[in-house]
């Protein structure tokens, strides 16, 4: 794909109930949004922008150079806040945004584009996102690890923070073992138009029993395309113990 021919909306929330001010705790010098723009900057994009609802986060972005928009505070997710971001931008029905949550300071830029890239090429498809294989019995089996099962011609068939896909009858192989099995990496790229008709829509009953987002897309009929991670992403940040390692690694 062409470079600078998708944009990156990356949705920060001030509130996070685990990690209050999630944002701007500080990583090696810098907020840890600061991290997560500066490695979308890095990707091709032709744009960056932040996606918040807090005068906090706004002025920190911008205080560093950086793009922010201001979304209201009422979304339920962080994808409804990037629609409203890209409606800000004016962007053309035809572009490609690609959703990089505010929490992923070790996301490879590469990996941005890539999910970029699996869009277009993939012109069938509604969303793009990403996936690494699983090795190891117990990330299939931790329910912390969202999962996706995808067909012959890598579309998603499902996802879920269950072991999918599951071992029938005892003394078969488990998904690791037969190569099935796979985590799936929370970045998305969709079409303008698309990202809104996605946003409108009303929460589906699997999306709420799973807590997966992503899930309304498949109850609706849409398809999801699926990359194997080219280079797979550090941890993200959702509690204190996740700042801590992160810390820990960006020292290294």
């Amino acid at each position: 794909m062409t470079a600078r021919t998708f944009h990156v909306i990356i949705p920060a929330r001030y509130a996070s109930v685990r990690l209050p001010g999630k944002p701007l705790v500080a990583l090696a010098g810098r907020p840890l949004i600061q991290h997560v723009y500066e490695r979308a900057a890095q990707s091709g994009s032709a744009s960056v922008t932040v996606a918040t609802d807090d005068d906090r986060v706004c002025d920190t972005v911008a205080g560093f150079g950086g793009v922010v928009l201001m979304t209201e505070s009422a979304h339920r997710s962080g994808t409804d806040r990037v629609a409203e971001a890209a409606r800000q931008l004016d962007l053309a029905d035809d572009a490609i945004v690609v959703n990089l949550q505010g929490d992923e300071p070790l996301m490879p830029p590469a990996l941005i584009e890539q999910v970029a890239r699996c869009l277009r090429v993939d012109t069938e498809a509604q969303i793009a996102t990403a996936y690494t294989p699983i090795t190891d019995t117990q990330s299939w089996t931790d329910n912390a690890v969202c999962k996706v099962v995808a067909d012959q011609c890598g579309r998603a068939l499902y996802f879920s923070r269950a072991a999918i896909p599951a071992i029938h009858a005892a003394g078969r192989l488990d998904a690791c073992e037969a190569g099935l099995a796979a985590r799936h990496i929370g970045i998305y790229a969709y079409r303008m138009n698309y990202l809104q008709i996605f946003a409108s829509r009303p929460v589906c009953p699997i999306e709420e029993v799973e807590c997966l987002e992503q899930l309304r897309a498949l109850w609706y009929g849409d398809a999801i395309t699926l990359c194997e991670a080219t280079e797979i992403p550090g941890p993200g940040v959702d509690t204190a113990e996740d700042l801590e390692q992160v810390r820990r690694l960006l020292a290294s």
